[in-house]
């Protein structure tokens, strides 16, 4: 009998993270094959044409440019000031909605999540997300003793799936009267999807239904990770100003980072952004979530968020770095549309791709297939209903030949 020592609810924690086990695999494979033999299509990074990690240009000039009294210090709890007003402008571009607005920063957008669900839901309450998902969704859930639960995405016509959306919804609140509901667009990780415009409107009507009942508060966590390679600036942000105007007991919160748009995975920076017609309901939403970052990690890295300000305050800089950052978002499009244009030639079926860093393939044995792919040397992330394919990771030469070889794993394993 294994000795533990732990409190009840630490019992058994064990994460083993199927992206980073599928990294390792494919390491290894370099390793003895060599980098030009091997796809590695499991980083949720983006990588250029020659496979190295890119960093956008004049981010990493700026950042290096820094001097020490702006890479040490400590940061106000809630962030610094100019950073929290430029991840608001930012983040709604020409799209900010009619309602008072407060940012808190986070350690990325992680942070934002476990902030959400630790603040705006009850000990053994239930969050909701999609039956496609991020899996540290499950993680953040189970670390704060709540549960996931899920509602199917997609419709038979590969729409988004209101009905289900709508009846998942109308269930949990039957039960709790808080319901946090995640929902990751536009840019999906890991399909790629997007909710439309109308798509939203469906959605905030059923807020402002269920919102009727004063009992029930509903929380909209939107994870947009993924938005500043989810098309034209505006154009994937328009849904953003529809979040104005909603009931008091609707609250919209969106979950940024600086790690995908900025390319500062490893620095955790990032901001929770809370939405709301009820000056009263931001003022609690800056309190409390500034009080939990005090209870987890103090504050957050200074330096990130001072290279973000100034970039933002100086447009020059900024217009660079949307500039190269586009040159970024051409060159995920160009393979992605590759992999399509060739898995309709193999008949190899995927989930509705819109933009961003991953298409994903439906199967019934993703592990068995991942498994197959290895005698291609060709390494993607098994998810519990299929494969995911990180088009942002390998390079337009490579993504070449995949889908059919994908279709071919996914034949040879179903005889």
């Amino acid at each position: 009998m294994t000795t533990s020592i732990a409190a009840s609810h630490a019992k058994g924690k064990c994460a083993t993270d199927k992206i980073f086990g599928a990294n390792a695999a494919a390491s290894k494979a370099v390793a003895l094959y060599g980098k030009d033999k091997v796809v590695n299509a499991t980083i949720g990074a983006f990588m250029d044409e020659q496979e190295a990690l890119a960093c956008i240009p004049t981010v990493g000039k700026v950042f290096k440019e820094l001097p020490i009294n702006q890479i040490v210090p400590y940061a106000p709890i809630a962030g610094l000031p100019d950073y929290l007003d430029a991840m608001i402008d930012l983040m709604f571009a020409d799209n900010k909605p009619d309602a008072y607005i407060e940012a808190v920063a986070t350690a990325g957008g992680t942070g934002a999540i476990h902030h959400t669900i630790w603040n705006y839901s009850e000990s053994g309450d239930t969050v909701l997300t999609s039956d496609w998902y991020w899996g540290p969704y499950k993680i953040l859930c189970q670390d704060s003793l709540r549960k996931l639960d899920t509602y199917t995405l997609f419709d038979e016509q590969h729409n988004f799936n209101i009905k289900a959306f709508t009846n998942k919804v109308k269930e949990l609140l039957t039960k709790q009267d808080n319901l946090i509901i995640i929902i990751n667009t536009p840019a999906h990780n890991p399909t790629g999807f997007s909710l439309s415009d109308s798509d939203w409107d469906k959605v905030l009507d059923l807020f402002k239904e269920c919102a009727k009942d004063a009992k029930k508060n509903i929380i909209p966590l939107i994870d947009i990770a993924y938005i500043d390679y989810a098309g034209e600036k505006n154009q994937c942000r328009t849904f953003l100003k529809k979040l104005g105007g909603l009931p008091a007991n609707v609250l919209p919160i969106l979950a940024s980072s600086m790690s995908k748009g900025f390319t500062m995975y490893g620095q955790r920076t990032g901001a929770m952004i809370g939405i709301s017609s009820n000056k009263d309901v931001i003022t609690e939403f800056a309190s409390v979530n500034q009080f939990t970052s005090r209870a987890t990690w103090s504050n957050i890295n200074y330096s990130a968020m001072k290279l973000m300000s100034l970039i933002y305050q100086d447009k020059t800089l900024l217009s660079q770095v949307e500039n190269e950052r586009s040159q970024y978002y051409a060159l995920i499009r160009k393979r992605a549309d590759i992999f399509m244009q060739e898995a309709k030639e193999a008949n190899l079926h995927m989930l509705p791709y819109i933009a961003g860093f991953f298409i994903t393939v439906p199967t019934e044995n993703p592990e068995a297939v991942c498994e197959k792919l290895h005698e291609d040397n060709i390494f993607a992330v098994p998810l519990a209903k299929g494969i995911r394919i990180a088009v942002c990771a390998v390079s337009s030469t490579k993504i070449t030949g995949m889908a059919a070889k994908i279709a071919k794993a996914i034949v040879s394993v179903s005889k």
